[in-house]
This record gives structure tokens, C-alpha cells and sequence, in this order.
């Protein structure tokens, strides 16, 4: 305890920096991840110095560095692609030395993406980020930085990915909360199933939409397209519907039969809010024991739809949130699993 106190009192915010990732700083991070989480992170990018930089270079990361004068990480936050849309960039793997965690340093780091730096780029229209439920820092940070919650991924991480720290006793749930910089004004068609929910989600948004609902059948003449990706180490499987056609129920079936063989506990499903036939397409998803996760604005461009379906526990009981809008969220969540539940699903 003596030397983490030391540790806590030897920098000063003068003495710190924040900035872009330059080659030098790629062994502080892997650093960084293994001191705080040991070898359980799930992206292995950030255990390979040349792999970290070559992604930097590229431009499929950005690395956004608090760095001592001397150049010792202390912590490190991400901007990068992982929606369909090439516009819409995730913050997150960020993390922050235990005994740095009293500097603010993740206000810092955040503040530098958000408000000094997304905001001038032409290529970012809008940001979102997925704060675990495990704790409620990020949460807090993350809705100073304008974010508007609108989902909840549960059981999102495995617990072990916290051993390090054991800071999560079951599968950890996240929020997804996103910020508009560029608007984009368009229709959405609502699911009837969860239109109370999804009309209370938008009316916090900062971008506006036109309001429908989607009760049309879905049409006769489109076959369903889309693409699964299975995270091996999260057990959790993400499937992005980027069509909804007369086979669609099927074709569900047929991925959820692959990703089960990988043994996955967690599956989400994206559909588009673009089509009026929205409403169709959710309606298969429920009768197969999906629930509901929230709304996912400029997800495809237009807005998405998130569903998931849990072959584990939920861990509802160990959900952490920090505002009243999360804990509304929650409830809505929580109210549709027990749906599920009661129906054998």
C-alpha cells in the first residue's frame, strides 16, 4: 500500500500528456493491458507491439496516449470501426494504470477524442461507446462526454476477461451510448412490439427522425442477407441483417445452428429500422427467444435495432449503472428476458 501511494503522488497533471500514438508508446501499451488485465483482454492486437503499430499506421486504430514527459503510458483509449458503417467509430479499450486512476486521466483521454479531435474530422460522423456494467466510472465519464444511452448489451464479457482485477463475479452486461456530430435526418420505422420503448429511446437524441411504424409483412421477393462474426474468447456471437426477406426465420436458424456449434452463450442480432416491414423481422426473432436490447442510431447508416438471445444467465443482479436513463433501460430489458423466460424460449 506504501508504494502505491508513492506511485499515486509521483505525477502531476503538468507532468503528463495527452496525445496521438507515435511508435515509441506501442510497448507502454501492451504493458498497460497486461498490468491491468493480465493475458485475458480478448483483443490480442494489444499484447503485439509491431501488430499495434502497423494498425496505427493504417488508420484501422487510433490511439489516443496519457503519457508522462518521460514517456512512461499511463493510459490509453481507442477510436476505431466495429459498426457496419464506415462513418460511426467506437471508443473503447481504454484503460488506465490502477494507481494513475486518482489523476482523471480518463476524463482527459476522453475529452481529447470527443470534444477536441472527432469533431474536426471529416470522416466521423458519430461516435458511440460500450461501458461495462461492472462499474460505473466509464459510465459517468462517457455521459459527460454527450452520449445519449440507448441500449444494453447483457452478458456481454465473460468474467474472466476481470480476473485481474475481480471486479466481476458473472458475465458483465455494457450500455451503448452514442454522440451525434454530423446529423442525418431520416425515416425510421418502428417495431409495434417495443414502439413505447423505441419512441422513449429517441426522445433524447440529439438528431432528430421521422417517426413510423413498421407493420408491413416482409416482402415476398427478397431473400434475407447478412453476415455472422463468432468472438471466440466472449463465447458471443453478432449477426448484422443487412436484408429481411420471406426466408428470414430460416436463415436465423441457419446461423444461430453455426454459432451454437461454437458453443456461444450469447448471440445479438442488428436489423435495419430503415424498412416497414421492421416490425416482421423482429416479431421472428421473438417467437425464436430473442429479447430486446435497445436502438442502434446510424448503425447501418440508417438506424438499427439490437436483439439478443442468452444461452447463459443474464447477471441482471450484478449490473452496475449510473444514471436513471441506464437503470430505465435496464428495466425495459429485464422486463422482456422475463418474457422470454416465462415462455420456455
Amino acid at each position: 500500500m506504501e508504494t502505491e501511494d508513492r506511485e499515486r503522488t509521483t505525477y502531476t497533471q503538468e507532468q503528463i500528456e495527452v496525445d496521438f500514438f507515435r511508435p515509441a508508446d506501442a510497448k507502454g501499451i501492451v504493458e498497460l493491458f497486461r498490468a491491468v488485465y493480465g493475458e485475458g483482454y480478448p483483443i490480442k492486437l494489444f499484447y503485439d507491439e509491431k501488430a499495434l503499430t502497423e494498425a496505427n499506421s493504417e488508420g484501422q486504430y487510433y490511439s489516443i496516449v496519457a503519457r508522462t514527459t518521460s514517456g512512461k503510458v499511463l493510459g490509453v483509449v481507442h477510436l476505431y470501426r466495429s459498426a457496419p458503417y464506415e462513418s460511426l467509430y467506437e471508443a473503447g479499450a481504454g484503460l488506465v494504470l490502477k494507481e494513475c486512476r486518482n489523476l482523471g486521466l480518463n476524463k482527459r483521454l476522453l475529452h481529447f477524442v470527443f470534444d477536441q479531435w472527432a469533431s474536426t474530422q471529416d470522416n466521423i460522423e458519430q461516435t458511440f461507446g460500450e461501458p461495462v456494467c461492472n462499474h460505473v466510472h466509464m459510465q459517468r465519464v462517457v455521459s459527460q462526454m454527450a452520449h445519449v444511452e440507448t441500449a444494453l448489451e447483457v452478458a456481454l464479457m465473460p468474467a474472466e476477461a476481470y480476473d485481474k482485477e475481480r471486479s466481476a463475479k458473472g458475465r458483465v452486461a455494457a450500455l451503448l451510448a452514442f454522440r451525434c456530430y454530423k446529423p442525418k435526418p431520416h425515416k425510421v420505422f418502428l417495431p409495434p412490439a417495443y414502439e413505447r420503448e423505441s419512441r422513449w429511446i429517441y426522445a433524447a437524441l440529439d438528431d432528430s427522425r421521422d417517426l413510423a411504424t413498421g407493420k408491413k409483412s416482409l416482402p415476398e421477393n427478397l431473400s434475407s442477407k447478412g453476415k455472422m462474426t463468432v468472438f471466440d474468447f466472449a463465447r458471443m456471437a453478432r449477426i448484422a441483417i443487412y436484408e429481411s426477406g420471406h426466408d428470414l426465420a430460416q436463415f436465423i436458424s441457419d446461423l444461430e445452428n453455426q454459432a451454437l456449434a461454437q458453443n456461444v452463450l450469447v448471440i445479438q442480432v442488428w436489423l435495419k429500422l430503415s424498412t416497414p416491414w421492421s416490425g416482421s423481422a423482429v416479431d421472428i426473432l421473438r417467437n425464436k427467444g430473442y429479447f430486446l436490447g435497445g436502438v442502434l442510431p446510424r448503425w447501418f447508416d440508417e438506424d438499427g435495432f439490437l436483439m439478443q438471445k442468452l444461452i447463459c444467465e443474464p447477471y441482471f443482479e450484478e449490473i452496475q449503472l449510473h444514471s436513471d436513463r441506464a437503470k430505465e433501460i435496464c428495466a425495459m430489458v429485464k422486463q422482456d428476458w422475463t418474457r422470454v423466460k416465462s415462455t420456455g424460449h
